[in-house]
């Protein structure tokens, strides 16, 4: 039997990580060192404005081929979600004030959360699969959401949308519709069907 491919994720992002243990796979972290910012900013500026599913597109790619080029050896996991409320792209918020603020904007309304998964071998990604779900969040109180922000903690500024779904950040929703791992931040079923494909787990 051929040995398995190694598996890399070029992410450094707790709930992508998590989830790939808890799948049972064995795998390296290697964080790919791109300017996120300023690739988003690229592509949301003026006429180059890209669709939101598109610009979680290009950073997928961009993160798996920085470290595929590092780790030709190896089958690298890129992963990237953007969150978008009509035509506005959100992004992680940098405090608990831009916390506040996001989800005071997000309260009452269905957005949107793109997440893409992109792999890579040998510097190039020849595979990308991208899903979206649909959150609508409910409009709460503001003891509310001073009780979430005190109790939820800092954690949720790892989150574009600054809130976990499977810990506290369910309570903000009235209606999910979308796949689970997407929603974490990477479809995960069809990226297992795809390391498979590849070699890198088992058949």
């Amino acid at each position: 039997m051929a040995e398995a491919k190694r598996i890399v994720l070029a992410s450094a992002s707790r709930s992508r990580r998590q989830m790939l243990r808890a799948a049972g796979l064995d795998f390296e972290i290697v964080p790919a060192d791109v300017d996120e910012r300023a690739i988003r900013e690229t592509l949301t500026a003026g006429d180059a404005e890209m669709e939101a599913v598109d610009v979680a597109e290009v950073l997928a790619r961009a993160k798996a081929e920085w470290v595929s080029t590092r780790r030709p050896d190896a089958v690298v996991i890129g992963a990237d979600q953007v969150l978008a409320l009509g035509s506005e792209i959100f992004e992680k918020p940098p405090d608990m004030a831009h916390a506040r603020r996001m989800l005071r904007r997000l309260a009452g309304a269905t957005h949107q959360l793109h997440s893409v998964v992109s792999l890579a071998e040998a510097g190039s990604s020849g595979w990308v699969y991208a899903d979206t779900a649909h959150l609508t969040m409910r409009s709460f109180s503001e003891p509310f959401l001073d009780d979430y922000l005190q109790r939820a903690g800092a954690g949720i500024l790892e989150s574009v949308g600054a809130y976990r779904l499977e810990e506290m950040g369910v309570q903000l929703f009235e209606r999910i519709e979308g796949d689970f791992f997407t929603i974490l931040g990477m479809p995960l079923v069809p990226l297992l069907g795809e390391l498979r494909a590849r070699g890198a787990l088992g058949t």
